[in-house]
């Protein structure tokens, strides 16, 4: 079990809080160079769904998959991976399939 304590307070002293609102438009494009798959907060899924998600579909470390789930609800938003539109097409649908909030942004 995550020490969520320990790391809302590590997160805390080093997140920015500096934030913005940003519209997505997403549109699938033939040029090969790398987009980011991004996940926003949301109030229903839990730490630890989020986190199993990112271990399971995204292949991250559980270490990874923690600090991403942190940096998603303290400034609403993170990058959780970057590649070619056409890769990572299937990790964003798989995300939203498990309810999570993901667009793929160039």
């Amino acid at each position: 079990m995550i020490d969520t304590e320990k790391l809302h307070h590590f997160w805390l002293s080093h997140l920015s809080e500096e934030q913005e609102e940003v519209v997505v438009i997403e549109k699938e494009t033939d040029d090969s160079s790398d987009a980011e798959l991004i996940v926003y907060n949301d109030d229903y899924n839990t730490f630890d769904h989020v986190i199993q998600c990112f271990i399971e579909i995204l292949q991250h470390s559980e270490q990874q998959a923690e600090q991403l789930s942190l940096i998603i609800h303290f400034n609403g938003k993170a990058v959780v991976k970057t590649a070619p539109f056409s890769v990572l097409k299937p990790y964003k649908d798989a995300l939203v399939e498990n309810g999570l909030s993901a667009v793929i942004e160039k």
